[in-house]
């Protein structure tokens, strides 16, 4: 990110901070600021480090904010998921005889049937705003990861989230109000678990808790247990210092799934002391802007990007749970979150980690591996017992811990999904050249996803095929919903899951294997076309009409099967299938269907509509503090859905938009600045990352590329499409080799490597 402040400032900034109570901040140009408090949870101003979360806002009469964890889960099973029926052969059977409605009632009906299992919010802290006077202003400085909220009287009000101990703080300096901050608990209530038919009556209390309560334990210690479903509990804590006019408090959250106790970490934070947490808080966050930046002269873009970069910051650690629908922002509206605020992996956890790869930011992405690792046990009994088959999917909705939630079962019991999640194993690998994750994680992964994927297809007449297919979100969950023939999102993820595993066991000299998995690719399906050259949804049912889900052009992105670089054909079917997007409108699209038609439209090296598209998502589908709503908020027509259930890949889909115009490179070939507006004259990034681990930051002015820098991490062939009109210079000496436009170089691990004009 930009720098607004010169390293002395930092000095000094960091020194400020070192022996007192004080969080010491600098501004930023695309902090956060307003003149008042939000007073909905989902416009609040956001905290986190990917395990606890923060909303800060005003909640009636109260500042309040909002506390979260990632693993505050009601983990209980709907019985409808279990059992001999619970099998593809089962609905198999009832889709052929058309006897559909006991598959909807197995399958889909459990998912609204009952409250659990869900994401389940925190608590609170809450501050009584009715002696405090007037606001002048909240601001969330992006570089520090704090929110400042300062009255006319003085009084002001400073907090943050630890970037890596679970941990919160705030100091309210020139405070003379009789009134300190409390501990508030959601309100569970007392009843009894009740079955509900809609999800927009899933209150809190339909869960059935009794009802936790905050007990003071010693004279500046409050404590909060919550019981929850079966054995799982959780507690807050929060403990406060007042010294004169300045109250200094710290404040942590812990489930029964770890070792750790709120109410000792509260202790040990508050003897270690503020001034030793903060210090290292704006150390991580310093180390994580230097990772990449980009400087773009479309502001709203610009800033919406550097929105997404703060969230990444948030949301994602190499040890953390994944990102799901809202990660550490729960709902704090006394009901369940939208769509419980669950792990969709037809679309949702994929897309929110598009932007890690080339954004450079592996080590943070990494949790979503670390995570789908953990659970393939649990994945292979699910595969086991759903499909029949070994090897590994993974249910397309699922839990915490990786457990089927039911819902429409085309995608939530997809028959896909583990392909999908396979490519981010692949893209980590892609990236990062690591050859340990390549031979212990990546191929491995990939490979059961193969092997499963061999198993549950059939050959018929010498063509490999699913018996039912189907592509998110085509027909919702009725019985048309499934097709007889193998629909091109299906094909194209069978396609890319056998591809993959071959590169990868040809990387390690598994050559047998190889040859079986690109044997097997070759029994597929070639992907179906319209009468126009574009891609249909499946035989005999093209693209006409607007959708959200963009499922039937898997293979042109993020997949890449279908690209520009293989020549004529490809690229025609490129242009008619988003032609037919362009065609049909975005009438029933959603937040991120703006940010993937942004994503294609780069690919497709079509600049202006890639920046149309990521405009009207920053302008149209975001509320004030940056969060994606799915629905048009601007009500100027770019949406025929209105509505406001926030969730995070639209946002982070965003973000990815943007990388994928100034640097591309999954085709093996490096393209700077591939698909830049006429308009964008002065460009330049810094540190975005190219799949065979190079780094690379480049510039560009008055509309020629002036330089390119690429550090070699992994070493290797470096091929870069030519940036430059006329001859370039390598490291400063002549060099006009670029043979049919492509920049041949040969690296050793650590070089560096600096291009320029002639």
């Amino acid at each position: 990110m930009k720098r607004t402040a010169t390293i002395l400032s930092v000095i000094l900034f960091l020194f400020s901070c070192a022996d007192k109570n004080e969080i010491s901040v600098v501004e930023h140009e695309y902090d956060l600021v307003f003149n008042d408090l939000a007073t909905k949870w989902d416009e609040a101003m956001p905290l986190g480090n990917a395990i606890l979360g923060s909303l800060v806002w005003q909640k009636g009469d109260n500042l309040r904010i909002s506390l979260d964890r990632s693993d505050l889960w009601d983990l209980r099973h709907a019985e409808e998921l279990t059992g001999e029926d619970f099998s593809f052969k089962w609905l198999y059977e009832h889709v052929i005889k058309g006897d559909y409605r006991p598959v909807q009632e197995r399958f889909d009906v459990p998912y609204n049937k009952y409250p659990g299992p869900t994401k389940i919010p925190g608590a609170g802290l809450e501050l009584p705003l009715e002696a405090m006077g007037e606001i002048e202003q909240i601001r969330l400085y992006r570089r520090q990861a704090v929110c400042e909220v300062k009255w006319k009287n003085g009084i002001r009000l400073t907090c943050f989230i630890h970037a890596e101990e679970p941990v919160g703080w705030f100091v309210l300096d020139n405070y003379h109000q009789k009134e300190l901050p409390r501990l508030v608990a959601p309100v569970y209530g007392n009843g009894s678990p009740e079955k509900l038919e809609d999800q927009s009556m899933h209150n809190l209390n339909k869960l059935g808790y009794e009802q936790g309560v905050v007990e003071k334990t010693d004279e500046n210690k409050w404590v909060y247990v919550q019981k929850g479903w079966g054995d799982f509990s959780y507690s807050s804590a929060l403990k406060m210092k007042q010294t004169g006019d300045q109250v200094v408090g710290v404040w942590s959250i812990t489930s029964s799934l770890v070792d750790d106790n709120a109410a000792d970490m509260v202790d040990v934070a508050m003897e270690k002391g503020l001034p030793a947490y903060y210090k290292s808080h704006v150390g991580w966050w310093d180390t994580f802007y230097s990772k990449s930046s980009i400087n773009i002269p479309d502001k709203t873009i610009e800033r919406q990007y550097y929105d997404e970069v703060y969230k990444i910051g948030c949301i994602a650690r190499s040890k953390a749970y994944p990102i799901s629908l809202q990660a550490v922002w729960t709902a704090d509206n006394g009901s369940l979150p939208p769509w419980k605020g669950d792990y969709h992996h037809d679309l949702n956890t994929q897309l929110s980690y598009w932007p890690f790869y080339t954004g450079n930011y592996l080590e943070e992405g990494y949790g979503y591996l670390y995570t789908l690792w953990k659970q393939k046990d649990v994945n292979k009994e699910y595969t086991k017992a759903y499909f029949g088959t070994d090897g590994l999917n993974v249910p397309g909705v699922c839990t915490l811990l990786g457990q089927p939630m039911g819902g429409w079962c085309q995608y939530s019991l997809g028959p896909t999904v583990s392909a999908w999640l396979g490519q981010h194993f692949y893209l980590h690998w892609k990236y990062s050249q690591d050859r340990d994750f390549l031979e212990e994680r990546a191929y491995p992964y990939l490979k059961d996803v193969a092997t499963y994927l061999e198993q549950f297809t059939i050959v018929e007449n010498g063509v490999r095929k699913l018996s039912l297919s189907s592509s998110p979100e085509f027909n919702d969950n009725r019985i048309d919903a499934w097709f007889k023939e193998m629909t091109n999102f299906d094909r194209a993820l069978t396609r890319f899951a056998f591809r993959a595993a071959a590169e990868l066991a040809a990387e390690l000299q598994l050559k047998d294997e190889s040859a079986h998995w690109l044997s097997l690719e070759k029994e597929l399906p070639a992907f179906d076309l319209d009468e126009t050259g574009g891609l249909t949804i499946a035989e005999g049912f093209p693209y006409e009409q607007s959708h959200r889900h963009f499922s039937h052009l898997m293979a042109i992105h993020p997949l890449g099967l279908i690209d520009k670089s293989n020549g004529e054909a490809d690229s025609k079917i490129i242009d008619s299938s988003i032609a037919a997007l362009d065609k049909y409108g975005p009438d029933w699209w959603v937040g991120y269907s703006y940010s993937w038609a942004g994503n294609m439209k780069a690919r497709a090296f079509d600049g202006e509509g890639a920046a149309k598209m990521l405009k009207d998502f920053a302008e149209c589908f975001c509320l004030r503090n940056g969060f994606h709503v799915n629905g048009d908020q601007s009500k100027t027509g770019k949406s025929k859905f209105t509505y406001r259930p926030f969730t995070l890949e639209g946002n982070m889909a965003f973000a990815s938009g943007v990388q994928e115009m100034l640097l591309q490179s999954h085709t093996g070939i490096i393209r700077i600045f591939p698909a830049i507006p006429g308009s964008w004259g002065d460009v330049s990034f810094d540190k975005l990352r190219a799949m065979g681990a190079f780094v690379i930051s480049a510039e560009r002015k008055e509309g020629n590329v002036s330089k390119v820098n690429i550090l070699s991490e992994k070493g290797g062939a470096l091929r870069l499409a030519n940036p430059f009109k006329n001859g370039f210079l390598l490291n400063g000496n002549k060099k006009n080799d670029a043979k049919d436009g492509i920049i041949e170089i040969n690296t050793a691990p650590g070089d560096r490597i600096i291009l320029t004009p002639e």
